[in-house]
């Protein structure tokens, strides 16, 4: 039987004035899954990782494998380990 992850931490995804660098393996991983252009626009966007206490793109965080889903403006994370 398939069981959900539970929600650890709901955390508002913020916006930036400046894009964040995103590494070459984080690009690959997102390839085919997110276009050119959206990865392009989430690049803007940030959030307070509760596991690393710091500040991370949103991409690394969609690959977290602690990142459940994104809903109105926040990101339900599981608490497990911390973003690649």
């Amino acid at each position: 039987m398939i069981t959900m992850a539970q929600t650890k931490y709901s955390v508002k995804v913020m916006k930036r004035e400046k894009p964040f660098r995103i590494s070459k393996d984080t690009k690959a991983i997102l390839k085919g899954v997110v276009s050119g252009k959206m990865m392009k626009n989430l690049r803007y966007e940030s959030v307070s990782c509760p596991v690393v206490k710091d500040e991370i793109p949103f991409l690394q965080c969609f690959v977290c494998e602690s990142f459940i889903r994104r809903f109105k403006g926040e990101v339900h994370c599981a608490g497990l380990n911390g973003p690649r």
